[in-house]
């Protein structure tokens, strides 16, 4: 029973599906890449032309926000674990995906270039994933490729302790969506960005609102942390540890922040399963399934 709790506790909290995902069920908290395949390698791959179409023909600036489902979060109403930035000017992967991921050998988090395929093979169901892009006009898309190619300045937001569930508005800790949206915060502001807590003080005076997870069960918090090496509480305010609900960073949530803050971003969505592929513009969601809807191209296989 108590081992049930401990995987059910680990998956629902290990939120970054980061380059190395966390498999509860064994027990085993930096897994291997999945065992696909050629059929599942195969929708994979054509997905991702179909991706590096549509970022060639509506990436201003050369650049867009990734996101792509990992980690089954469904029950938390999140479709999307994992954000990045892909960059037409990689000089070593046009339109790689720059991301923080966390180094299991080192026990650290990292910042890692990945290709759009590889970027896809994060996903924990290879039978169905989701992928979501979100294209900023050219201005403020300049001002964000600027902002990630810049080594020093990046580097300057990458905190030394890797943590899946740390909160938004804490330096203590990062996972890899929160690197994202004070990455953000560095471009965008009007004055410059010296560190983690300056960008999440900007994120704050703008509304930035990170995603809730009500836990629902305090007990199970504190048993994934025995198990867990990446999850931690002692970052949370504790007014939301003894409501189990925690402020997290989430591709959904730097959507909204972009939506928000962006006049005139724009979104595309992509989804797979062993039928077909459907590309959605817009910020309505694909249903469920990756059912189709009116206005949605659907691509088959």
């Amino acid at each position: 029973m108590i081992s049930r709790w401990v995987a059910r506790a680990a998956v629902l909290l290990a939120l970054c599906g980061a380059v190395f995902a966390a498999q509860a069920s064994s027990y085993r908290f930096c897994d291997k890449p999945l065992d696909l395949d050629a059929a599942q390698k195969d929708r994979l791959f054509r997905l991702g032309g179909v991706i590096k179409t549509a970022l060639e023909e509506h990436a201003a600036g050369g650049v867009a926000l990734m996101s792509r489902s990992g980690l089954d979060l469904a029950r938390f109403g999140h479709r999307y674990s994992h954000a990045g930035v892909s960059l037409k000017a990689n000089t070593d992967i046009p339109w790689a995906v720059r991301q923080l991921y966390y180094a299991c050998d080192e026990g650290r988090p990292r910042l890692y270039d990945q290709g759009i395929s590889g970027f896809l093979l994060g996903t924990e169901d290879p039978k169905e994933g989701y992928v979501s892009i979100v294209f900023l006009p050219e201005a403020d898309a300049r001002r964000l490729e600027a902002a990630a190619l810049d080594k020093h300045g990046a580097l300057s937001l990458l905190a030394g302790v890797y943590s899946a569930n740390a909160f938004a508005f804490s330096d203590q800790y990062q996972n890899c969506n929160q690197w994202v949206a004070e990455l953000l915060a560095g471009a965008w502001s009007d004055t410059p960005i010296g560190s983690r807590r300056e960008a999440q003080q900007w994120l704050a005076q703008h509304d930035y609102q990170p995603s809730r997870f009500d836990i629902h069960h305090r007990w199970m918090l504190s048993l994934a942390m025995v198990f867990v090496p990446w999850l931690h509480r002692d970052d949370h305010p504790i007014d939301d540890l003894r409501e189990a609900s925690l402020r997290i960073s989430m591709p959904v949530a730097i959507e909204a922040f972009v939506r928000q803050q962006v006049p005139g971003a724009t979104r595309m969505e992509f989804c797979h399963n062993e039928r077909h592929m459907v590309v959605r513009r817009g910020w309505e969601p694909i249903a469920e399934g990756c059912t189709p809807g009116d206005g949605d191209t659907v691509v088959p296989y």
